[in-house]
């Protein structure tokens, strides 16, 4: 199936390993040219080896999305190599969470300003560019926590929910513009940031998956391809009516839809 994908610049945020890669790596596959930012460089230069063998052009620029003059300089990076920008993934995120009253100031601003602050500015930055071209496509990464978050989940299910609420608000500020924003919503997905914390609790990654898949419906955790496979759908030609939507993707294990 051709998702009307090729020729298109795509930016994804923390883009050299997980769902940030998959997805770079799955939209390169459609030809599209993909930018990707991370902030250590060594991963960085990596994933855009392992990108660049697909055939796409690639732009890797090393920067740190809880930092206003890093998000610029990325984006004026973008137009200036590419000249456009069609489709923004707002993925750059982590998963900090506490009990409430362990939680400090400085964890609270520095989850919010990378996750929720990451995708506002982000977002601020390429819209004009998808206005004076005609549309573009918005997809922002969250998780089932933030609509049923948990005991102990904070402050991730409170940045992730404000996601939710900017992916509705700015899906009907844009539509008129052809700017389609959705979200999609993970759960368990295999990650490098929860095996370097596996890792570090001398536990083997095998092992906790095994375990974690038990409390799945479909009884295994999720492939970052997995989730790239439904945003290269999101922001296709296949998805030209569906905007302001959130996608559970999650195995099933969610309670709400």
């Amino acid at each position: 199936m051709d998702l009307g994908l090729k020729g298109k610049v795509a930016v994804v945020t923390g883009g050299t390993e997980g769902i940030g890669k998959a997805t770079a790596l799955r939209l390169a596959q459609e030809g599209v040219k993909v930018a990707i930012c991370a902030r250590r460089t060594e991963l960085l230069d990596k994933a855009a080896a392992e990108i660049g063998k697909t055939g796409a052009e690639v732009l890797a620029v090393a920067a740190d999305m809880s930092t206003a003059a890093d998000i610029e300089r990325f984006i004026k990076a973008v137009i200036e190599r590419f000249g456009r920008l069609d489709i923004l993934v707002n993925n750059a995120g982590t998963s900090a969470r506490g009990k409430f009253l362990e939680v400090d100031d400085a964890t609270w601003s520095a989850d919010l300003e990378l996750k929720l602050f990451g995708a506002i500015r982000c977002t601020r930055l390429a819209v004009p560019h998808m206005k004076k071209q005609g549309g573009g496509r918005i997809v922002n990464i969250t998780n089932t926590g933030a609509k049923q978050p948990g005991a102990q989940s904070t402050p991730t299910s409170v940045s992730r929910a404000a996601g939710l609420a900017l992916t509705k608000a700015l899906s009907k500020e844009y539509a008129a513009d052809n700017i389609l924003v959705n979200t999609v919503c993970i759960g368990k997905i295999k990650s490098g940031q929860h095996e370097r914390r596996i890792r570090n609790e001398g536990l083997d990654a095998n092992e906790y998956y095994a375990r974690t898949a038990k409390e799945i419906p479909l009884g295994r955790v999720g492939e970052p391809a997995e989730v790239a496979n439904v945003i290269a759908f999101l922001v296709s030609d296949a998805a030209s009516y569906v905007t302001g939507t959130s996608i559970n993707l999650d195995g099933g294990i969610s309670g709400v839809l």
